[in-house]
């Protein structure tokens, strides 16, 4: 898989559902309108500043609160090509696999700064940062779960694997 590469916005520990898409937007499914209001209540300026291939680095508890689909969506949608924490809930971390939004667990995410450039290779499970060279190192991620990122999320995988027979009945 190709190398991820983008400029880091940083965020602290405990970065909630609420605050990556706040409860009061979950009335529409539509992922533009949700990238729109992505992490308002946590950085304001950020949907209309994010640029498409930008990341967000954050400290413990990524995507803790509620099991919303919505917030990955948010995140892509808006732009962002991947997330790097210190570690992520559980079910956040199983649902932006599943909406094709690639992250990353490493222990030292608070040592890059915001505005750092960063270039991911998912293959060797490493992180450089372009601004002072350090390299943080990450367990590779599993082939299945990259294959559920190259394809854009898990409905467009099984998609492709059932070469466009949705729909068909077997006779």
């Amino acid at each position: 898989m190709a190398n991820l590469e983008g400029k880091v916005w940083t965020f602290g520990n405990n970065i909630d559902t609420d605050l990556i898409i706040a409860a009061r937007y979950l009335n529409t499914s539509d992922p533009i309108k949700l990238a729109q209001s992505v992490m308002e209540d946590a950085r304001p300026e950020f949907a209309k500043l994010v640029k498409t291939g930008d990341m967000i680095v954050a400290g413990s508890n990524f995507g803790s609160g509620s099991s919303r689909e919505h917030a990955p969506i948010a995140l892509k949608y808006a732009g962002v090509s991947a997330v790097v924490a210190k570690s992520f809930a559980r079910i956040f971390y199983r649902n932006a696999f599943n909406m094709g939004l690639p992250i990353f667990e490493i222990d030292e995410a608070d040592e890059i700064a915001e505005n750092s450039k960063l270039s991911i290779n998912m293959d060797n499970g490493e992180i450089i940062n372009l601004n002072n060279g350090k390299i943080y190192k990450f367990k590779p991620i599993p082939e299945f779960m990259q294959k559920l990122v190259k394809a854009g999320g898990l409905m467009n995988y099984a998609h492709e694997k059932i070469g466009g027979n949705l729909g068909k009945q077997a006779i």
